[in-house]
Order: structure tokens, then C-alpha cells, then sequence
């Protein structure tokens, strides 16, 4: 008996050895500042972004991106819905935030392994006759890296139900769609990475000329494919850039969008145009879907939200 014993008191002191190796493997790769982190430097440990370029970015991009507040514009919309134009409104949200890489969300304090990025929360709302729309899109894109947006979700409602689609940036676009109507329902799929229409309305804000040109593929704006209920993929696109407009095309959907711009920094944007064809079957018929700045502010938003602060909406023209 004096043999098992002494076997198994050896598998328990090497159980408790691996355990220790463990532990201080731990610990070395959890040293970290929890203190803020350079913007001339921003230090990124997640392996997604290991092999793609650094962007460089402007002294002039940190002081009005950095300072604290996000950029608020608001647009008066006329929206293409069931074959006539709508009269709504719309916003663009744009703020810097500290990002956490594997589970993708908006991370609470600030660590070395966070990704900063510049986020687009878009708005429209409109009504169709006795009921309401309100959609809202945000897309998560990396301020210091060349890659495509970390994250895009949009969410649906209308009175007759609500639709949500996200994509996470893995290996490939991983996605996850819910939908009231029985053709869509609830899907979870993946798709080969392509330009993400929702991104380029950051990568604009950072540097219109590294907007892509010339034939590509695009994944086409997520409102516009739950609206129109075309598969959620790539498609071929075209790319146009001027010093204040870019237009994107698509020949597949016989859709276009052009965005107008300021020319100078922070590249302001003033208004937008989508083209595509709405209605039903052979009542359909080509639309221009409108919107126009109305005003643009900075505030810390986040905090302002006491009855005292409705004022601003009124400011910004949203009532």
C-alpha cells in the first residue's frame, strides 16, 4: 500500500506545481497601466489587429476628436418609403470611446489593451402615415489602425414589430440578424470580409482620401437591406471622390449614395442623397432620398439629461 500513496501524494505536488506555473503566467500577462494611454502611441493587444498599418493621424484630429465631447449634427430627412418621400429627421452622433477587442462592447475604464475608435450613432425617424419608423445604425471603427469597423449594429422598430442585425469582426464578418417577418427570422452566419458601407462614414471624418475608389465590394448600408429585404453580403460597387462629394454605386441593387462634405477639416457632413427604387413589384419606382444639416454642436451629451436640457433638441432643430 506504501506505493499507491506515495504516487499520489507525487500527483498532488505536481497538480499544485502546474497550478503556481499557472498563476504567474497569469500574472505577468495581466501587468498593465490602468492609467490613460497615448494617443501617439495607443498600444493595441488584441491579435486582430497584429497584422494591419498603422493610420496616421493628425495632432489637429486628436485636439477635436479628444477633448471630451462628441459632435452632434441634425438633418432634416426626406425619406423613400413604400414608393413616396417621408418628412422626418435624422442625426449623426459621432464620439471617441475606448473599445474592448474580443467581446466587442464599449469598455468602462480605460486599460492598454482597449481599442480606440470613433463611433457613429445614425438616426432617422419618419413616419408612414399612422405609424412611426426609427432606425438607428452604429458602426465602431478603429481610429489608429487600417481595418475594417470592429462592430456594426442596427436596430428596426415600426408598429408592426422590430428588426436588429450586428456584425462582429472576426476571422470573417460573423453575423446575427432578428426579424419579425418569417423569411428572415432569426439567423446567425458568417460572410467574407468586404468594404462595410456603414464604416465609411468614419473613415470620411479621418481622412476623405482613404475613401476606396474605382470597383470593389461593399457591403451595402444595413437599413437599407432590412428596408429593401436583400441578403446581408457584399456586392460589386464603384467608388467616385471629389474634394467634397463621394459617391458610392450599385449597379447589382440600382442604388447610389453620395455623401457632400466640407473640404476642410473636420470634414463636416452637410448632407447626403440615396437613390434606389422603392415600392412594391411594378409599382416601384426610382426615389431620392434627402437630408440636409441643420446644425452641428459639441457636448457631452451622456450628461446632459435633465428636463432642463430638452432645450437643446429644440436647438438642434430635432423638435
Amino acid at each position: 500500500m506504501s506505493f499507491p500513496r506515495k504516487l499520489f501524494k507525487l500527483d498532488r505536488i505536481f497538480y499544485f506545481l502546474m497550478i503556481a506555473v499557472a498563476l504567474i503566467a497569469l500574472l505577468a500577462n495581466c501587468k498593465g497601466n490602468s492609467e490613460s494611454t497615448d494617443t501617439n502611441t495607443m498600444p493595441v493587444a488584441n491579435s486582430i489587429l497584429e497584422t494591419t498599418k498603422n493610420r496616421n493621424v493628425s495632432q489637429e484630429f486628436k485636439d477635436y476628436w479628444y477633448e471630451g465631447k462628441a459632435e452632434i449634427s441634425s438633418y432634416k430627412l426626406e425619406q423613400a418609403r413604400y414608393g413616396e418621400l417621408r418628412d422626418g429627421t435624422a442625426a449623426l452622433i459621432f464620439v471617441t470611446e475606448d473599445f474592448l477587442p474580443e467581446i466587442q462592447v464599449k469598455a468602462d475604464r480605460q486599460n492598454e489593451s482597449n481599442i480606440p475608435v470613433l463611433k457613429v450613432n445614425a438616426t432617422k425617424n419618419f413616419n408612414t402615415g399612422i405609424y412611426p419608423y426609427s432606425v438607428m445604425t452604429s458602426t465602431f471603427y478603429p481610429v489608429f489602425k487600417e481595418q475594417h469597423a470592429l462592430k456594426v449594429s442596427q436596430s428596426m422598430q415600426e408598429w408592426c414589430g422590430h428588426q436588429y442585425a450586428q456584425i462582429n469582426n472576426h476571422d470573417t464578418f460573423e453575423v446575427k440578424s432578428h426579424s419579425y417577418f418569417e423569411g428572415e427570422a432569426d439567423k446567425s452566419f458568417s460572410i467574407p470580409k468586404a468594404t462595410l458601407e456603414n464604416e465609411l462614414w468614419a473613415q470620411l471624418r479621418i481622412d476623405p482620401k482613404a475613401l476606396p475608389t474605382g470597383n470593389f465590394k461593399a457591403i451595402p448600408d444595413f437599413s437599407f437591406t432590412r428596408m429593401k429585404h436583400v441578403p446581408l453580403k457584399a456586392y460589386d460597387a464603384k467608388g467616385t471622390l471629389t474634394a467634397t462629394t463621394y459617391t458610392l454605386e450599385y449597379p447589382e441593387l440600382n442604388r447610389s449614395l453620395t455623401i457632400n462634405f466640407s473640404e476642410a477639416f473636420p470634414y463636416t457632413i452637410e448632407a447626403w442623397e440615396e437613390s434606389f427604387k422603392s415600392g412594391f413589384g411594378s409599382n416601384a419606382k426610382e426615389l431620392t432620398t434627402k437630408a440636409t444639416r441643420i446644425k452641428t454642436i459639441k457636448s457631452p451629451y451622456w450628461s446632459k439629461n435633465s428636463n432642463a436640457d430638452a432645450g437643446l433638441r429644440t436647438d438642434l432643430g430635432l423638435e
